[in-house]
């Protein structure tokens, strides 16, 4: 069986009992109905915004994806399919895809980036004329022979990634 309390409690006030005025501490900070505001040149400039889309980790893969894609069958239609030229177009790619990754998801760019750059490589790798084989063919000797580019691209979008992390935390740590 349960026993309700009926009494006040034994520690602290009285419900409804009015409480004492606190008294005033060296040190405190004003309320904010004491303070004043600071005259219009002593206030901090206001921070601009990031600029730039902010992607969640899955928009910046399809991002990164779309837009290497698009890059292989622009350089399809106007370079012949040229390797080095979707090699050096997809550095930019790998770029913005890392800065354009909102902050939690950082760690996505550098996985997306070899993904994409290999889903981009079906548009300009040769296929040889043997169906899904030879397709399948063409890519492995392409990314075997690109690999420079696709580790050049995933490096800078790691650095990007390294360096925004750092500014997060610091910013963080900071307040």
């Amino acid at each position: 069986m349960e026993h309700h309390r009926t009494g006040p409690s034994q520690h602290g006030q009285r419900r409804g009992a009015p409480r004492p005025p606190v008294p005033p501490q060296a040190g405190r900070r004003p309320a904010p109905a004491e303070r004043r505001p600071a005259p219009r040149s002593a206030r901090p400039a206001p921070v601009p915004a990031a600029t730039g889309p902010r992607l969640t980790g899955l928009g910046g893969g399809l991002f990164c994806a779309t837009a290497m894609f698009l890059l292989g069958f622009l350089d399809d239609l106007l370079f012949g399919a040229s390797l080095t030229v979707y090699g050096v177009l997809s550095l930019p790619v790998c770029a913005l895809t890392a800065l354009w990754v909102r902050g939690s998801d950082l760690l996505t760019a550098p996985v997306v980036v070899p993904i994409a750059f290999a889903a981009g490589l079906l548009t300009v790798s040769d296929d040889g004329g043997g169906g899904f084989l030879g397709g399948v063919m063409g890519l492995v000797t392409a990314l075997s022979t690109q690999a420079g580019w696709l580790y050049g691209g995933t490096l800078v979008a790691g650095a990007i990634v390294v360096v925004r992390r750092v500014r997060l935390i610091r910013r963080r740590r900071r307040g």
